[in-house]
């Protein structure tokens, strides 16, 4: 059975972020972490002759498991893909699929702000196996991801990532979640995704 160790926070403040919400997010994050391991534990000893879809120990623990693991999964991927002040800018062929996708990068980015404006959890920039990038919603870590495409960006909208700033204002919170992006980090994720696609789908070119 594998567990899993936090990973670092790698600054203690973004732009328009303080230090207290990355604390004490980042205490959220450590909880999935601990929960994770433990649901993991408990699946060594649990009744698969009595699992069923109704009630079982081992169903509830396989559907909670998805909720906490996907609670490491999506933290780990919003903190890395933010630095203070941002970093880097989209690579010349994340343009041309942003392009293709949504007409141009200031329409992608309308879009993944009215995204963020309406999730309840996050906002994920993905690509997609029909060769497009698309915004997707997750009210929760378990529900809205789809099937086969790969994150690109990721954006916590939860209370708890922005309201100790920004009180109601998530506007406030997203237009300093874009001023922070580590455009390399999705630039990599980028190429790491769309080589992944074409190993099961060849793309054609933009």
């Amino acid at each position: 059975m594998s567990y899993f160790y936090p990973k670092p926070l790698r600054y203690q403040s973004l732009y328009g972020i303080s230090q207290l919400t990355l604390t004490e997010h980042y205490k959220i994050y450590l909880g999935y972490v601990e929960r994770t391991n433990e649901i993991r534990s408990l699946l060594l000893s649990a009744d698969r002759a009595k699992a069923n879809a109704t009630y079982s120990p081992y169903r509830e623990l396989k559907l909670e498991e998805t909720y906490s693991l996907n609670g490491i999964k999506l933290h780990e991927l919003y903190f890395e893909n933010l630095t203070p002040m941002g970093e880097g800018e989209p690579e010349q062929e994340l343009l041309l699929y942003l392009g293709r996708s949504f007409g141009s990068w200031e329409k992608w980015r309308e879009d993944f702000t009215a995204l963020g404006m309406s999730a309840r959890g996050w906002a994920i920039m993905a690509l997609d196996l029909d060769e497009k990038i698309r915004n997707f919603l997750q009210d929760a870590h378990n529900l809205g991801e789809i099937t086969r495409s790969l994150p690109l960006l990721v954006l916590d909208v939860y209370e708890h990532a922005y309201f100790l700033d920004y009180m109601t204002d998530r506007k406030g919170y997203i237009e300093a979640f874009f001023r922070n992006i580590h455009w390399g980090v999705v630039n990599r994720r980028f190429r790491q995704a769309l080589a992944a696609c074409n190993a099961c789908y060849p793309f054609s070119t933009p």
